[in-house]
């Protein structure tokens, strides 16, 4: 499709519900409206997301994101060239809601649907501030999801590598779980890491010794939980488990970064880095990654903080690349539980094993 795009994005595959109205034009992305609730409070009492309440809370409040999405554009329904939604991989009833919303005004308006892998919308979102040109290595880190992945274009994706078990971002928020801190995982230990010492507390760096660019996070969670275990917890002491954790992990990821741009250095026509997804917002990991990229010769890309964590304005992005080329959805297309970013290499060599719904990384 020619010409200038504006898409409406919505964004539901876990528990931020949002909405964003974007314009592609000679290949530069435009934020027009951009609304986003956060259901912290409500999963606060359950130490987690509970996937009911975010679906249920999700259903709640998109119509009213959207509108004022729209709004802020300054556009009517006859402004829109499409309608993009995650369609997976994500809490499938959170997934649902979102992509239901979409269907009924794609359907309603006589425009096409875009069906959004979420991990391509992180894996494009340096783009919606930055002309980052194909190819580039991605270190895709998330809540629930760690990988190094060949981004070739668009729809093309080579996994080269990830976590075995628990992604980062999982680790950051059963570590603040398990020290009783308040708000959202990631930030929180960032905070109480800012005080604490990094070598207060010896934890391990699990598969640095083996060669390749899969990941483990779980040994390095049951570290932190003895730790807790020796000694009373004091505030220092809190601080300084939060340190050492957040620099285990830097050491984790720069360490395995090193050895992707080693990798693909010679495969590669442009050499360029791209972190993209929540634990990319952790500055601390940020200033680590990208003086690792620097000191192999690669340019350091990253999204700014806003649109590191779930967003809608990924998901515009992604559908308005992908209109753009002409790819829309049928309005009978599911949504899904579990969709790995490069389909072939989960088929042929999954990190997790597969299942009814398909292969889960």
């Amino acid at each position: 499709m020619q010409g200038a795009l504006t898409i409406l994005g919505i964004e539901t595959s876990c528990d931020e519900t949002a909405a964003a109205v974007l314009r592609l034009e000679d290949g530069r992305a435009t934020v027009l409206g951009e609304r986003i609730a956060s259901q912290t409070e409500e999963h606060a009492l359950y130490g987690g997301v509970v996937p009911e309440i975010a679906a249920r809370a999700h259903v709640e409040r998109l119509d009213s994101l959207i509108a004022l999405a729209m709004q802020d554009a300054g556009i009517g329904w006859g402004g829109l060239s499409g309608v993009a939604a995650t369609a997976g991989p994500g809490l499938i009833g959170g997934v649902m809601a979102g992509l239901s919303a979409a269907k009924a005004i794609a359907l309603a308006r006589g425009i096409p649907l875009i069906a959004v892998n979420h991990l391509e919308g992180h894996a494009l979102s340096p783009r919606l501030a930055e002309e980052v040109s194909f190819p580039y290595l991605l270190l895709l880190v998330s809540g629930g999801h760690c990988q190094f992945v060949a981004v070739e274009g668009l729809g093309h994706y080579r996994r080269l590598g990830s976590t075995i078990d628990d992604a980062a971002g999982e680790a950051f928020d059963k570590t603040a779980k398990m020290l009783g801190l308040a708000g959202q995982g990631g930030p929180a230990v960032e905070r109480e890491a800012l005080t604490g010492h990094p070598k207060a507390v010896d934890l391990p760096r699990p598969l640095l010794d083996r060669p390749g660019l899969d990941m483990s996070f779980s040994g390095l969670k049951t570290a932190v939980r003895r730790a807790i275990e020796e000694k009373p917890l004091t505030p220092q002491r809190r601080a300084d488990i939060c340190a050492s954790f957040q620099e285990a992990v830097a050491d984790i990821l720069t360490m395995k970064s090193s050895r992707a741009m080693a990798q693909v250095k010679d495969q590669f026509d442009r050499h360029t880095f791209v972190v993209a997804g929540g634990v990319a917002a952790n500055k601390t990991l940020r200033a680590r990654l990208e003086a690792e990229a620097r000191h192999h010769g690669f340019h350091f890309f990253a999204p700014p903080m806003r649109w590191c964590t779930d967003n809608a304005a990924m998901i515009a992005l992604a559908g308005a690349e992908r209109l753009h080329r002409g790819i829309s959805d049928p309005l009978d297309t599911p949504a899904r539980a579990r969709w790995p970013l490069d389909e072939s290499s989960a088929s042929a060599a999954p990190i997790y094993g597969g299942g009814k719904k398909g292969a889960k990384a």
